[in-house]
Parts: C-alpha cells; sequence; structure tokens
C-alpha cells in the first residue's frame, strides 16, 4: 500500500492513525467539512486541497475508518429537506433516563444524535436532560412518531423544536482546535430555508446508494461506480442524477466524521465538550441574529428553532466542541458580545453541556419507515 514502508523483517508496520498525526490532521482538515456538494473523486478532490498524494490520503483515510478515530465516511445530505425533522428535548426520571437513552439508539432508526444534557445551573428546561434529533419521512407525522417514542421510553413529556432555518452546518473539529474566540467570517452567515422537496423513484434509488457510509475497502478511485451498480443504473447516469439533486440543494458534504466524545483505541480524544448554546431574541430579528452567531468559525450548527416557554423562548442555538471547557465560554463570550455590539437585544441565554452520546445517521426512507412502524407495533 503506497504510503507504507516495508521494515527490515519484512513486515509492513500501521500506518498512523490518530486524528493528530500531521499528515492525518493536513487531510482530515479537508476531508471533515471542506468538500461541499457531490463531487465524481471525492479522494482526489481532498488530496488535490490537502496536498497529499491521493494514493496515501486513501490510504490513511481506510487506516483511521478500520482503527475507529473515523467513525463513518459518506455523502451526508441536506435531509431537512427530504424528511421532516425536529430536535427533540426529553423530560425522563433519572431512573429511566438510560433505559430511554439505549432505546432511541438502538431501536429507533430514525433518532440521529441522542445526547446525554445537563447546565452549570438549575435554570429553564434543565430537567430536559435527554436530546435527540429526530427525523421523518414526508407524509409520516413527526409529532405521532415522538408521542410513539414517548410510550416506548416511559416520557414525562417531550418538546418538539423543527428547525425553521440552518445557519451553520458542518463539523471540521480538527480544523477548529487553533481557532480563537471571536473568529468569524467576514459577512453574516445566509440561512438556508427548510423547504419540502418531493423524490422520484429513480432519485431514491440513486440517492440511498449514494448515502450508504463507506467501508474501507470501498476507499478507492472512482467510488460511485460501485454505488451506480447498486442502484442498477450507468455510472453516467448516477453522476447525472447526483448532480440533479445537489442543484436542488439536496446534497450536503462528502465527510468524514471522527468519533469525537470517545476517545480512539490509543486513547486520544478529538474533543471532551460539546456545548449547545441557547439564546432568546427579540421576534422577527431570528435570521438577522442567526446570520451573526453563524458567522463565527467554531460553530459546527447553528439554527432558528423555537424552543417554547419551557426554554424561556430560546430561538437561536448553536454548538460548538472543545477540549477545554473555559475555551468554550470565551467563544461563547465573544458571540454574547458581538450580539450585543451589534444592537440586538437577549432576553435568556444558556448553556446545555453534552455528556453521554450516540451519533448515527437517521434513516429517511419512507419504506423503511413504514416496516419499522408495522414491527414496532405489531
Amino acid at each position: 500500500m503506497i504510503g507504507q514502508e516495508e521494515s527490515a523483517s519484512g513486515l509492513i508496520p500501521m500506518l498512523p492513525v490518530e486524528h493528530d498525526d500531521p499528515i492525518n490532521a493536513k487531510i482530515l482538515a479537508i476531508s471533515e467539512d471542506k468538500i461541499e456538494g457531490f463531487v465524481h473523486e471525492p479522494f482526489e478532490e481532498i488530496a488535490q486541497r490537502c496536498g497529499v498524494d491521493v494514493d496515501l490520503v486513501m490510504a490513511r483515510i481506510a487506516a483511521m475508518l478500520r482503527a475507529g478515530t473515523i467513525r463513518r465516511v459518506r455523502q451526508t445530505l441536506l435531509a431537512t429537506n427530504l424528511a421532516d425533522g425536529a430536535l427533540v428535548a426529553w423530560k425522563v426520571t433519572p431512573e429511566k433516563i438510560d433505559n430511554a437513552f439505549d432505546w432511541m439508539f438502538q431501536r429507533d432508526p430514525f433518532s440521529g444524535h441522542v445526547v446525554l444534557r445537563s447546565t452549570d445551573t438549575v435554570s429553564a428546561g434543565s430537567d430536559y436532560k435527554l436530546w435527540t434529533t429526530v427525523k421523518v419521512p414526508h407524509g409520516f407525522s413527526l409529532q405521532q412518531h415522538c408521542e410513539l417514542l414517548s410510550k416506548k421510553v416511559d416520557a414525562e413529556h417531550f418538546r418538539l423544536m423543527p428547525a425553521k432555518g440552518i445557519f451553520t452546518l458542518g463539523v471540521g473539529h480538527v480544523r477548529r482546535k487553533t481557532i480563537a474566540p471571536g473568529s468569524q467570517a467576514d459577512q453574516p452567515a445566509k440561512m438556508i430555508p427548510v423547504q419540502v422537496v418531493e423524490l422520484g423513484d429513480l432519485e431514491w434509488k440513486v440517492l440511498l446508494a449514494l448515502k450508504r457510509e463507506f467501508a474501507p475497502e470501498e476507499i478507492r478511485l472512482t467510488p460511485w461506480a460501485s454505488r451506480a451498480a447498486e442502484a442498477r443504473v450507468s455510472l453516467d447516469e448516477f453522476y447525472r442524477v447526483a448532480e440533479e439533486l445537489d442543484a436542488r440543494k439536496i446534497i450536503g458534504r462528502f465527510s468524514t466524521f471522527l468519533e469525537h466524545v470517545k476517545p480512539s483505541a490509543g486513547g486520544v480524544r478529538v474533543t471532551r465538550f460539546n456545548a449547545l448554546f441557547h439564546w432568546a431574541v427579540p421576534p422577527g430579528r431570528e435570521i438577522e441574529v442567526g446570520g451573526e452567531v453563524g458567522r463565527h468559525h467554531i460553530l459546527t450548527h447553528c439554527y432558528w428553532r423555537e424552543a417554547g416557554p419551557e426554554f424561556k423562548n430560546v430561538n437561536i442555538m448553536a454548538v460548538a466542541h472543545g477540549t477545554d471547557k473555559q475555551l468554550l465560554l470565551d467563544h461563547k463570550a465573544a458571540i454574547d458580545e458581538h450580539i450585543r455590539l451589534n444592537g440586538i437585544p437577549v432576553s435568556y441565554t444558556n448553556v446545555f453541556w453534552g455528556g453521554r452520546s450516540e451519533i448515527k445517521p437517521s434513516e429517511i426512507s419512507p419504506h423503511v419507515y413504514r416496516e419499522w412502524l408495522r414491527e414496532i407495533t405489531s
């Protein structure tokens, strides 16, 4: 394999698999969240942009995936346009919360992020300790889905918070390690509106093949050839449909997702703290404030969501990750100051810290949903 050197014993040594290895860090700084849209040769694109030979790029990504440093390699979708989704806060009694967490993660393919969160002080909504992202395909009810989950885990209450707009959506933990508090883009973030997109049968066939995670042995040049065969279309047809989906704002990024919460096999963590920032700003100014918040480079996510009276009418939420809690608070303080300098009143703000978490892609197939619903209610 390119990038490995044979030792005197004739054995091929293991490639470095930690995220902080210098070559891996160069690759990950691009591969985490810089390859936007649909690309015919994603690994070549990563290689060109990070200045590392493509064979070595593929070898390193495959090695990190096998070692668990990278938890998945996949083409992401802007699934908010393909399925009805929401952030959901769940109120579950302490003795039942671990079972509820396990059920959401293991039994519900439509729950993506499953996180236990806490606040530094007792505050609005601090008794909602289980947080999940949920998506259900168009034509099915998000409310009914969560009511079903609520019965399964014996939750006391839940709060649905659909995204009304998206300002920031990326990962890039390696790249963000060196970002200083207050670092921001020259212009406010533009809001991506959430809108319904309908797909035909051919588009669904290509999309489902496109989004499936890559196994290590699939990390090679012309990676979409086997996916085209899976969808039973020619490679040219696969490219054509994928490019049309991209033009319709359904395709996200081609990404390598790091295992950012759990330590690697070598005990190295990419991040330790996951902060969900809350702001309540005057109704009617959500797009303006979301743009000002979302321009800050530290944020991996920024949304307009209505959290309701349980959370003092928070309407702007953002997520940041880091290895130092105080540094994340410094980042939030810089964002708070930026909001203040722009003359925007904030009636309430808070931070919910992530603890135990599991992350998986949410299923969005209507066929899979029907089968799951039949099984879970039988």
